[in-house]
């Protein structure tokens, strides 16, 4: 099922997710729900923040190249264990930041240690453009977006515009 994202400024995107105590059939279908949305938005990682629900999960999915196998990523109570001393900058977007683009430096390779969909930890390093998607959704869980790393005039221009496009929502 298709979820609604939220759009900045929503104050349940600036809050701290709760770490999920026990993987239930319900959080898995929430997961599956997640997917489906991020695919659809189209995205390459979504948290569950981002849908309005306050627990400690992001689902991601970075492979972009055209007929290359997708390979969704599940991760429950995710949290960065090592980080690299290099920086990359991407420019960065966010489903709740619509066409809305910055670039953010962030380290280049991290390690990080979650829970999948079964339960079973697992511990994985990432590069490139997957290291940046986990990064940013897991600020995601600790209430910060990528808009928090630029200066603060351009901040406020983005969110001006958001608060524009939700009034125009909201009208149409």
């Amino acid at each position: 099922m298709i979820r609604p994202i939220l759009i900045h400024p929503d104050p349940r995107l600036k809050k701290v997710a709760d770490p999920v105590a026990d993987i239930s059939d319900e959080l898995r279908a929430l997961a599956d729900d997640m997917l489906a949305t991020m695919y659809d938005a189209p995205g390459i990682g979504l948290a569950a923040p981002q849908i309005g629900v306050l627990n400690r999960l992001i689902v991601l999915d970075c492979i972009k190249e055209e007929g290359a196998a997708p390979q969704p990523t599940i991760m429950f109570n995710p949290e960065v264990i090592a980080a690299s001393d290099e920086t990359n900058t991407y420019e960065e977007g966010c489903l709740s930041i619509p066409d809305q683009y910055a670039d953010v430096e962030r380290p280049a390779e991290v390690s990080v240690r979650w829970l999948d969909r079964d339960g079973n930890l697992k511990e994985q390093d990432f590069d490139g453009l997957w290291a940046t998607c986990v990064q940013h959704e897991i600020d995601h869980l600790n209430g910060k977006l990528f808009i928090d790393y630029l200066r603060p005039l351009k901040r406020q221009m983005i969110t001006r515009k958001m608060v524009k496009l939700k009034r125009e929502r909201a009208r149409s």
